[in-house]
């Protein structure tokens, strides 16, 4: 039992280690990001819709739409706003720019 216990954690701890390195922002005090709502305004003129918008590790993260009207999954980095990482959908697999 203590087994399978200390393999479900330490898959999980590796598991949400994975999923934190796919975007590289860079660490920042949070005084220097840009506000949510200046972000948020910031996304939509670059032309995204978001369904969720939230903060992932040292970045603010998006789901929704691009001006294509493609779904998207998009990282940007919280203090200027520039893109990080960017997954497209496009049919049946996500392009990473």
């Amino acid at each position: 039992m203590t087994l399978k216990l200390t393999l479900a954690g330490l898959a999980l701890v590796l598991g949400s280690g994975v999923a934190l390195a796919d975007a590289d922002c860079p660490a920042a005090p949070k005084d220097t990001w840009l506000s949510e709502a200046d972000m948020k305004k910031k996304v939509a003129d670059m032309g995204y819709t978001h369904d969720v918008f939230k903060v992932s590790g040292n970045c603010y993260e998006i789901y929704g739409k691009n001006k294509d009207g493609k779904d998207v999954e998009v990282y940007f980095n919280p203090v200027d706003g520039s893109i990080v990482k960017e997954e497209v959908e496009d049919g049946e697999h996500k392009a990473k720019h």
